[in-house]
């Protein structure tokens, strides 16, 4: 590959390689123009579908065929590591204004209470960007590694690179690129499909095991386990043992290899590049910004008038945990799946939030806090794959991985900023059409009208303990109760199906071709994620 489409600059034994800037003039307008767009399309899908589609591959196609253009410096765009820096910003400005903002502004509108709208934009966005900070300081850690699966993200690196260097991966890419297009056209959810090529095969098994127990048992039986909070319940068990697992991770005193270390092996970017000593100290830092949020709502929202100080504290320490616990079980769902559950565990939340009797309009924002956490949280880990992914050739490794890490997530933090600002020009339009998130109207009404079963509790207390027990026997490394509990809360037909069939598919496939066919199948499952988000993003404009 040559130094110019690598970098986008001349490279010397001399001289180390130099990551393109993200504040840039060229990149900065393109990265602009790409938020305005990924955030109209995050705000028009969840909408009207109530889902986001991932724009990452969007971002990526659109600078490669800039990166073809000759005049205004748009050629700079041949580079892979512009083009990543593009895909993150498009990507993050539509997760972050459907999911992080515009969802969690809709809950007090919906019950009744406009005056509150802003009060809890600027609690979101608050969280957002803390949100978008923490993975960016702790991904590449133990607890997040970039070996880990981020399926979407190998789909946008994978794209980058076949456009970069064509040939066979381009065929094979394409190929699945074409297979995920045609099936979406049918309606099945083809990026289930894909990520069976790519992640954790413990992990997605379990993932497919919850996805076809949550369309059968209500087909056979009536009942629906999402309503009798079984879900739930399950993943409360496993999300407490993963929080313990996280906490041995950080407490452990085992010799830990990190990339400045072993920078002159074959391969350096197998090693960490964030010490457990810097992740206590991001997520020890997260929680006192979450806590720093939780005030900074209490206070611009006047919550002191619906509590008394106690409850009020109460209420702080609260928000604060439900945020951070909300991302991380979020993340790790997403690391192995590339589908992350965050408007289920949101609920959960505030189920319990409703079983100790906090008031409406305290539960509302409280609710709308922790549903801002989690989205960019998994999006930007995607982003950061895909980064890592791109740069994992370069030499040395170390500085040129922390270098871009950091200029994507000046593109990510653009996105997010363009985001804020179009929900808060773009919400009073939208909701005075009765535009409003589905999730959100059914947040707002389980809050107003509370819980009719008042045996919640202890169904959530039975199904924790397959949960705890599931995620216990897998590990850390697996997460098979986090995955159970995500399958379960998702109730896509066909998903479990389409898991399963690609999950055999990929294993015979090794099998038959070796090394050769571990290469094909990434590539084939990454094309499969690409062209369903193709066609996602794909229904905007239809």
């Amino acid at each position: 590959m040559s130094s110019h489409t690598t970098t986008g600059a001349s490279v010397t034994e001399s001289t180390p390689p130099r990551h393109p800037r993200a504040l840039e003039p060229a990149t900065l307008i393109i990265t602009i123009l790409l938020s305005v767009g990924g955030a109209v399309i995050g705000l028009h899908l969840v909408t009207t579908l109530g889902i986001s589609a991932n724009t990452s591959v969007i971002g990526a196609l659109v600078a490669m065929v800039m990166g073809r253009l000759s005049f205004l410096g748009l050629s700079r765009f041949r580079s892979i590591h512009r083009q990543n820096l593009a895909q993150s910003s498009i990507s993050g400005a539509t997760f972050a204004a459907a999911n992080s903002l515009l969802t969690p502004i809709a809950i007090p509108f919906a019950i009744g209470r406009p005056d509150l709208v802003w009060p809890m934009l600027i609690g979101a966005s608050f969280a957002l960007l803390v949100d978008g900070f923490i993975l960016y300081r702790a991904f590449g850690s133990e607890f997040l590694p970039a070996t880990a699966a981020w399926p979407p993200g190998v789909a946008a690196a994978e794209t980058i690179k076949a456009g970069d260097r064509g040939g066979r991966r381009a065929l094979v890419l394409a190929g699945g690129a074409a297979v995920g297009v045609g099936a979406s056209f049918f309606g099945l959810p083809m990026s289930a499909f894909g990520v069976a090529f790519l992640g954790n095969v413990w992990a997605l098994s379990m993932f497919a095991v919850g996805l076809i127990t949550n369309q059968i048992v209500p087909a056979t039986t009536g009942i629906s386990l999402s309503a009798a909070f079984i879900p739930h319940g399950v993943m409360i068990g496993a999300g407490l043992i993963a929080l313990f697992q996280a906490a041995r991770i950080l407490l452990s005193k085992r010799t830990e290899k990190l990339a400045e270390d072993v920078e002159g092996t074959a391969d350096p970017s197998l090693a960490s590049t964030v010490s457990r000593r810097t992740l206590r100290a991001v997520l020890r830092n997260g929680f006192a910004l979450y806590l720093g949020g939780a005030v900074l709502i209490a206070v611009v929202g006047g919550l002191w008038t619906e509590l008394t100080w106690y409850a009020l504290i109460g209420w702080v320490l609260f928000a604060a945990v439900a945020a951070i616990v909300h991302e991380l079980i979020v993340g790790l769902a997403a690391m192995h799946s590339g589908w992350f559950p965050a408007f289920a565990v949101t609920l959960i939340f505030m189920v319990i939030g409703l079983l100790i009797g906090i008031p409406v309009v305290p539960l509302a924002m409280l609710t709308g806090y922790c549903a801002a956490t989690g989205p960019a949280f998994a999006d930007m880990g995607y982003d950061l794959k895909a980064g890592w992914i791109l740069r994992r050739g370069e030499r040395p490794y170390t500085r040129f991985e922390l270098d871009g890490r950091k200029q994507q997530f000046i593109s990510s933090v653009i996105g997010f900023l363009v985001a804020i600002a179009m929900v808060a020009i773009l919400w009073q339009p939208f909701f005075a059409n009765a535009q409003i998130p589905p999730v959100s109207k059914v947040f707002a009404d389980t809050i107003t009208q509370g819980l009719a079963d008042p045996g919640i509790w202890l169904t959530l207390a039975l199904w924790a303990i397959p949960g705890a027990l599931i995620q216990l026997i897998g590990g850390a490394k697996r997460q098979m109760g986090v995955m159970l509990a995500t399958g379960l809360l998702i109730a896509t037909p066909w998903a479990g199906v389409l898991v399963v069939l690609g999950l055999i598919a990929r294993v015979v496939w090794e099998k038959w071709r070796g090394e050769k066919g571990h290469n094909e199948v990434v590539l084939f499952g990454a094309g499969i994620i690409a062209g369903d988000a193709v066609w996602g993003t794909a229904q905007v404009f239809k």
